[in-house]
């Protein structure tokens, strides 16, 4: 059970500001009254027709078919990360520091890109059957379905379980490995009864974040023809299916809010401190004869997750023919559409962050500490159940047959606004950070020279908080690039992105119209890394 540990301020002389307060207030209820809007399209449909569409076969497949997608992504991602990251950080796995970046790097991969790259390399007459033919292997595996979407889906989630676990092993004070040794206990026995204990929360949260992902994931499900909730939400939505979409989506809603709650309670409830040797961590367990085979893991692990896509789209640049479906041609018009919807959200998501940001890092009261957590809904929230109910308040009616806000449904506000309550904590969280590291005494002395507190705002804390707001509205940014539900949904008519005419050729087959925009997804994806490792220091290298 967490403990509620005692809330503080930093100016306990200073009230808690009115207007910031309900300005914040604001602000996390606009993240939250989307969601509302299913319940509303919810309880239209007549109970004893919700009860048989909650209960026939197909609804018990789809419930099944992603329970078992979220454990099994959990659990490989667990096998995966966990190996990785003692691998990266405890042992003298050669070229330790080159594995120890390049594992993470799949993170940036958008997993519907590493879909269709699948598919085509290693689908019923892929690349891959082609190279294999000559040798009599006429077919392979079965890549669509549940294994193949598993596969692809835990090869891009496992870095969350990698990057908290290597995180932990980084603070582990390793002379308690020191002291198994001396009780003469061999390496799996001090692993198992010294480091494991020690870095379980960590993994637990990261597996937790996998699962999160793997339960609302789209993209991948849609392509491996895999039913699960995100994909079957889609289909009821193209087919004007709204009232069971809506019933799916509270389903979904509802097991997400389970992992939140469980990602909550294994929070650890305080740091873990390391041995001090930040920077150093030199190897402690010799892997011996096994020090070169133990190479192979995450070799295997990185060409599959990097190498397999790369090495397809750059197939389909130089063989496929560019006249093929001309419809489907890339256009500059499509990246600077994508870049100025990602613009907009960073601004408009940095904005919103702000006054929440500095009431939960200035004044840590319930209140404030309320208001933060309510931004982060969307966040946890699958993309297609955000743009479902966004749908539904720009298009329901209420009692008297009334459109909540017709002139809304498919424009660049509305679809901005969606990027926001998708991805404006990812700005929270960056301005908070930077706000808790300003002096409070700076902001005193300001208050004691008679400046006011939203003039010692502008002049003191903003300069200072500038690098976490740059950050927060770059991965804001990058995240936007790449959502592809959201866009799908909510985008206006004939708007097309880098992620739209990607979907688009996927759906028609014609998987070489989606290489140039992949690749500058996959850039801009990598920028989002530069970014996570300029604010998370060298301590991960």
């Amino acid at each position: 059970m967490k403990s509620l540990a005692p809330l503080r301020r930093f100016d306990a002389a200073d009230d808690v500001p009115l207007g910031l307060a309900l300005l914040s207030g604001a602000i996390a209820a606009s993240m939250i009254l989307p969601l509302t809007w299913l319940l509303f399209e919810a309880r239209r449909v007549d109970p004893a027709r919700a009860r048989e569409m909650l209960v026939r076969p197909e609804t018990v497949d789809i419930i099944t078919n992603s329970l078992l997608l979220m454990a099994s992504v959990t659990v490989l991602s667990v096998l995966i990360g966990v190996p990785l990251a003692w691998l990266t950080v405890q042992t003298d796995l050669p070229f330790r520091r080159f594995w120890s970046i390049v594992v993470a790097l799949p993170l940036v991969v958008p997993s519907y890109i590493g879909a269709f790259a699948f598919v085509s390399a290693f689908g019923p007459r892929g690349e891959f059957q082609s190279i294999l033919q000559p040798f009599g292997i006429e077919q392979l595996p079965e890549i669509y379905g549940l294994p193949g979407t598993t596969l692809v889906i835990t090869l891009y989630t496992y870095p969350y379980v990698y990057l908290t676990t290597r995180a932990a092993l980084l603070s582990f004070d390793t002379t308690l490995l020191d002291a198994a040794r001396t009780l003469n206990h061999d390496e799996w026995d001090a692993f198992r009864r010294v480091t494991l204990p020690q870095i379980r929360p960590a993994i637990v949260a990261g597996a937790l974040l996998a699962a999160l992902y793997g339960v609302s994931d789209f993209g991948t499900p849609a392509i491996m023809q895999f039913p699960v909730f995100t994909r079957q939400i889609f289909v009821e939505y193209n087919n004007g299916g709204l009232d069971y979409a809506s019933l799916l989506s509270l389903q979904l809603l509802a097991i997400v809010l389970v992992v939140l709650a469980l990602e909550w309670w294994v929070r650890p409830d305080r740091t873990i401190r390391g041995d001090g040797a930040e920077g150093s961590h030199e190897p402690v367990v010799s892997l011996g004869v096994w020090r070169w085979p133990a190479a192979a893991f995450p070799a295997a692990v990185t060409t599959l997750a990097l190498a397999v896509p790369i090495w397809i789209l750059g197939l389909w640049m130089v063989t496929a023919d560019p006249y093929a479906r001309q419809t489907l041609a890339f256009e500059f018009s499509y990246a600077l559409n994508s870049v100025l919807v990602a613009t907009a959200a960073a601004i408009v998501a940095v904005l919103a962050a702000l006054p929440v940001a500095y009431f939960a890092a200035r004044y840590e009261s319930l209140v404030a500490v309320v208001f933060e957590r309510a931004t982060y809904v969307g966040f946890a929230v699958p993309g297609i159940v955000l743009g479902l109910a966004l749908v539904y308040f720009a298009t329901g009616y209420d009692s008297l047959d009334l459109a909540y806000a017709p002139a809304l449904y498919q424009t660049l506000p509305l679809l901005v606004f969606a990027y926001v309550v998708r991805f404006m904590p990812q700005a929270v969280g960056s301005i908070r950070t930077t706000t808790l590291q300003v002096d409070p005494q700076l902001v005193e002395a300001a208050r004691t020279l008679g400046e006011t507190p939203l003039r010692t705002f502008r002049k003191i804390t903003l300069p200072l908080v500038t690098p976490g707001v740059t950050a927060g509205a770059a991965l804001v940014f990058l995240t936007t690039m790449k959502e592809l539900p959201v866009t799908l949904i909510l985008r206006p008519s004939g708007f097309e992105t880098l992620v739209t005419i990607i979907w688009r050729a996927q759906e028609a087959a014609y998987f070489q119209y989606t290489a140039i925009p992949a690749f500058l997804l996959l850039a801009v994806s990598g920028l989002s890394m530069l970014v996570l490792l300029s604010q998370g220091g060298r301590e991960g290298l």
